[in-house]
């Protein structure tokens, strides 16, 4: 027989009740606050449900009605300096964090008026949830996505579980900053199932990061119960699986939630790393807006009931009345003068319509106002020094393409504390896998952070790092497939956060990602990122091909207030080419094409390492072709001028890239060369690209799957014909 050893967990985890001696020890000033400030968080989204029901609200409105009480407990120990990620569901946890930034608890809230702070804060969240221009991000985000960085309130998110992984970048910041400040991020059991939140404890776990996850478990993911989730519905659980002190309580009871969070506090402030919280609590409408879940069949009335009686504003109520901390008159009168500023609110934004309210039109964000902020003005690029290998005066020599990768970054991270590099096998192998961060480990050992296999958590981690603002975050992915695995922070969160928020959220972040086109690797190892990060809103993208501009553009991506992916050719990597020996401080524009083969027969557009093929099949096929490398491939970026000079001058052009026709870079820029310059092309955009399917592992499938000399000399062979020439590509 064998001998059976049962296992104990390393970290506590512990149900957490509230005694009467624990209301006591609160005390009526901290009891009555938090009484004060429910009071309003309800009339709001009182409020936001009327709203909602005369169509008013474009789009969902979740009510957090009934989960109050435990945002309230939460943020009723937080100061302005600890942060706060919530869930598409959070106008409780934005308010409630918000009134503890900005009520000092000065005004008696039952002889004095609402301050006009508290007014000014009730009024921009209904005008954002409402979608208007006063609103905190200017009525982009609505009721999903509710940002006031001064609060400490750094954004709800509409992605379930997608705030978690940038709520532990802020952590992140903040534990190097050594402050004492701390993260909570909230979100909901069915968030606690999709893997950002599991990747994100771990990593949190691992960095020791003074971050609480706060789950709240109101029993259903919209109408799927817990039971229907998982076998173990007591989330709290999953922290013993990370080694994170773990703490279960009654979320109807705002005492006990705050008991959760002075421990939780305690083990985050005194740098043992995360806490988890899971707070049982009820939302007592639907999914969204203002019909109970029992309307749709997946409750009973009876449980609503049930769960009504246990209301965290009545157990607030009467805990104060019970110690003759507070009359219910003086409940009444808060509760009124709530409501009050709330119709106020409301009315304020709405005007008759007959029978009907309407929003007044005048407070609609301007139309025009639809793509500014999508990323910034590059203004943090004033009086740099701009550089061409051409105008040069530093000494130049052939450089392997991999040692100005390296050397680069080096110099950076050298003259700039404030960056730093996390990725896969970054600390060893002499440099990665590759050998981009040779010797950096060695000379910044707590810069170069190796991560476990987590794509979405490190990727999102670094989103927060560089939201918060203090540090400057390269991220590492060693293949630009896996950014696949990681979509959701990458496209959802970092590219969209700027114009999300408002317009004004900066986003620092360079994404660092090969292409192993004909490396063997397959078809999960060798995507050209280029095409799926250009269709995404929000990225600068640059492709490399040569060291000397490697170094000027990596430069620029880390000077950069938008996030930027800047791609890395496998096969560049070994290369030599013209490089900087000593200089490594110029920068080279985002934006700027490079003619880098002058001709007049026809134009050819591409991009890192079809660069020096095109030149190189031009040469040996004698033709009089221009190839500027693009350099600059988002939207933004395209140099619009260099390439309509060019194709104004050969009225032909051809867009040459490696990869598949699938997720393909050269199908958007085809689209756009041919509406700009319709009017001076003797012939349709031509286009060179490989096949349709992505490269295999066999040698000769792989080969036959992209763009190699071959193929480039057909395509200049057909283009050549079109134009009434006879060639044969040899």
């Amino acid at each position: 027989m064998p001998k059976i050893v049962n296992l104990k967990p390393d970290a506590p985890w512990q149900e957490i009740r509230s005694t009467p001696k624990d209301w006591e020890k609160v005390g009526e000033e901290a009891l009555r606050r938090m009484h004060y400030h429910l009071h309003l968080v309800r009339a709001f989204e009182e409020t936001v449900v009327e709203l909602e029901g005369e169509g008013l609200v474009n789009g969902p409105a979740h009510s957090s009605i009934g989960q109050d009480g435990g945002a309230i407990g939460a943020m009723s120990l937080l100061g302005t300096g600890d942060q706060i990620t919530g869930s598409h569901r959070g106008h409780h946890q934005f308010l409630a964090k918000a009134l503890r930034h900005i009520d000092d608890g000065s005004v008696d809230p039952v002889t004095g008026d609402i301050p006009d702070t508290i007014n000014t804060l009730l009024n921009r969240t209904l005008a954002e949830i409402m979608g208007l221009a006063d609103g905190y991000c200017k009525g982009r985000g609505g009721s999903m996505h509710l940002r006031w960085a001064e609060a400490g309130a750094l954004g709800t998110n509409a992605i379930v579980g997608g705030g978690v992984p940038l709520a532990n970048g802020v952590a992140w910041a903040k534990k190097r900053q050594g402050n004492g400040d701390t993260v909570f991020t909230f979100f909901g059991d069915g968030a606690v199932n999709i893997g950002a939140v599991p990747e994100s404890m771990n990593l949190a776990a691992l960095y020791d990061l003074p971050i609480c996850f706060f789950i709240e478990n109101n029993g259903y993911a919209v109408s799927t119960t817990l039971e229907e989730e998982t076998r173990e519905t007591r989330m709290s659980s999953r922290g013993m699986a990370y080694g994170i002190p773990s703490f279960r309580v009654d979320g109807m009871d705002p005492v006990a939630v705050r008991i959760a969070v002075e421990k939780s506090l305690e083990i985050m402030r005194s740098g043992q790393g995360p806490a988890i919280i899971e707070a049982r609590l009820y939302r007592f409408f639907h999914h969204g807006g203002g019909i109970a879940g029992s309307a749709f069949g997946y409750r009973s009335k009876d449980e609503e009931a049930q769960w009504r009686k246990r209301d965290p504003l009545l157990r607030l109520t009467k805990e104060l009345t019970d110690r003759d901390w507070l009359t219910a008159e003086a409940d009444q009168i808060i509760r009124a003068k709530a409501q009050e500023t709330m119709a106020a609110a409301a009315a304020a934004m709405t005007e008759s319509d007959g029978n009907l309210r309407r929003v007044v039109q005048s407070l609609w964000p301007d139309p025009a106002f639809r793509d500014e902020g999508l990323r910034g003005d590059q203004s943090e690029f004033d009086g740099v020094r701009f550089e061409e290998l051409e105008s040069f005066t530093g000494t130049v020599a052939d450089v392997k393409f991999i040692d100005a990768v390296s050397a680069v970054m080096d110099r950076r991270m050298g003259q700039d504390d404030r960056i730093f590099c996390m990725g896969e096998d970054i600390h060893k192998l002499k440099g990665g896998t590759n050998g981009a961060t040779k010797g950096l480990a060695e000379k910044y050992p707590d810069r170069i952070i190796p991560t476990p296999i987590a794509e979405q958590g490190f990727s999102g981690l670094c989103g927060g790092v560089a939201m918060e603002g203090t540090y400057r975050p390269v991220v590492e992915l060693m293949y630009a497939d896996f950014a696949l695995v990681a979509a959701d922070q990458l496209f959802n969160q970092i590219a969209k956060a700027r114009h999300m928020f408002g317009g004004d959220t900066r986003m620092p972040l360079v994404l660092r990602s090969k292409c192993a086109i004909g490396t063997g690797y397959g078809s999960q190892h060798s995507m050209d990122p280029a095409g799926l990060y250009s269709n995404w809103p929000g990225w600068r993208i640059v492709a490399p091909s040569t060291p000397f501009d490697y170094v000027g553009l990596m430069n620029s991506a880390l000077l950069c207030e938008d996030p930027v992916l800047v791609i890395e050719h496998v096969g560049l990597y070994g290369a030599t080419g013209p490089g900087p020996v000593d200089d490594l401080d110029y920068h080279i524009p985002l934006g700027k094409a490079k003619v880098v083969r002058p001709g007049n027969a026809f134009t050819v557009l591409t991009y890192l390492a079809m660069t020096p093929q095109a030149v190189e099949a031009a040469d040996q096929m004698g033709l009089d072709a221009e190839v500027i490398d693009l350099r600059s491939l988002d939207r933004a970026g395209i140099d619009w001028e260099t390439i309509g000079d060019s194709i104004k001058k050969t009225n032909n052009v051809v867009v040459l890239e490696q990869g598949p026709l699938t997720v393909s870079y050269g199908a958007m820029l085809t689209d756009e060369l041919q509406r700009r310059f319709f009017d001076h092309l003797d012939q349709p955009v031509q286009r060179i690209h490989g096949g349709e399917s992505s490269p295999s592992v066999s040698k000769v499938l792989e080969r036959a799957a992209f763009v190699g000399p071959e193929e480039i000399r057909a395509g200049y062979a057909r283009m050549m014909a079109d134009m009434g020439y006879a060639l044969v590509a040899e």
